[in-house]
């Protein structure tokens, strides 16, 4: 029973950081008229929910994780296709990549890929698993106001294929200036910040903490100010930042990873922390939100702290970093951190189940 409590408390406390990081990501898109078409907590794949202004809110099958599906952020320079495909599928509804190759002249994979980005763009659905071939389809679309109803698949009006363009690339966070750009990529950190900061609050100034003596006697309890839980949160996230920030000094680096922990040991935590009370929970839920704020700022992709320096690198640089270069720099990340779960795995297996740690 006190595994499937620890599964269950860290579960929910990653659920909803999840929520409130990825919350920050789509609140920013939306807030620059980005369109993002997925807003989901756990691994891409199966899922349940609902759409709401073109957005489909759910749940998938493995509700580890999350993520905000932000349209238009498909590495490296603009396929030079996109308007005349995008006017081609707007025409036909229902596009198949051999009859799109055909009418621009190009090849079957050419015509593939430059779908694929513009489902990536919002504008049309991909392949379906029922689907014997590429098939592309516009998305469905509800405008109550003006009365239009249209199923996924059925042609578009428009009048000029380059306005077209134009109008569905402005929805895009490809179509935004840098400062907009690093805005949406740093949004998910922010709202774990400030997130963590306000359970603080609850924590220490509405609920107040218990100081209890080893044999677990109540001995005092402490009930912060606001500006007090404010100003110890904000410590909080300096020490953390410094610690994180250990990882990139050889003399330190070791010392920061022994002092982390895995997953397990969040799990075993989240149980230690749910035990003692409401409180302590919360603060332990705060703990968490800094850590996952301050660990995606590292300058790793597919991090956003690695995608806001590619920002920063291409604004400064004037060039563009390809998709096989951004792939390359995801992969070598991915290994660095499996490297890190393996070592701090090892560490919490020996401190919890042998106690040698």
């Amino acid at each position: 029973m006190d595994i499937v409590m620890m599964i269950l408390y860290l579960a929910i406390v990653l659920s909803v950081l999840v929520f409130v990081h990825e919350g920050g990501h789509y609140l920013a898109a939306r807030a620059f008229g980005v369109r993002v078409t997925e807003f989901m907590i756990g691994f891409p794949g199966p899922s349940v929910g609902f759409t709401w202004r073109g957005t489909r809110f759910g749940v998938t099958a493995v509700p580890l994780g999350g993520y905000a599906k932000v349209c238009g952020m498909e590495p490296g320079p603009e396929n030079p296709h996109i308007e005349a495909a995008l006017a081609f599928a707007y025409k036909h509804g229902t596009v198949y990549a051999d009859d799109l190759a055909e009418e621009m002249g190009i090849t079957i994979q050419e015509a593939c890929d430059v779908l694929y980005v513009l489902e990536d763009w919002g504008c049309l659905t991909g392949p379906k698993k029922e689907d014997e071939h590429n098939i592309f389809r516009t998305r469905a679309y509800t405008n109550k106001k003006r009365g239009i109803d249209l199923a996924e698949g059925t042609p578009r009006e428009f009048r000029d294929p380059h306005e077209l363009y134009q109008t569905e690339r402005a929805q895009t966070y490809r179509a935004l200036p840098f400062w907009k750009r690093s805005v949406i990529l740093l949004a998910g950190v922010f709202m774990n910040l400030l997130v963590a900061v306000v359970l603080l609050v609850v924590a220490f100034s509405v609920l107040g903490v218990d100081i209890v003596d080893e044999a677990g006697v109540v001995q005092q309890h402490i009930v912060l100010t606001p500006l007090e839980s404010i100003q110890g949160g904000l410590n909080y996230i300096v020490v953390v930042a410094q610690a994180v920030a250990g990882l990139f000094n050889p003399q330190t680096t070791a010392e920061t990873v022994s002092g982390s922990t895995s997953i397990m040991g969040m799990a075993v935590m989240s149980k230690m922390y749910a035990d003692a009370g409401l409180a302590m929970f919360l603060q332990f839920m705060a703990m968490i939100s800094v850590s996952l704020g301050i660990m995606n700022l590292l300058p790793i992709p597919p991090l956003d702290g690695g995608r806001f320096v590619i920002e920063v690198f291409q604004k400064i640089t004037r060039k563009t970093v390809g998709y096989r270069a951004m792939n390359y720099m995801s992969i070598a990340g991915m290994a660095l951190f499996i490297g890190f779960f393996v070592i701090m795995l090892n560490q919490d297996i020996q401190r919890f189940i042998f106690g040698n740690w």
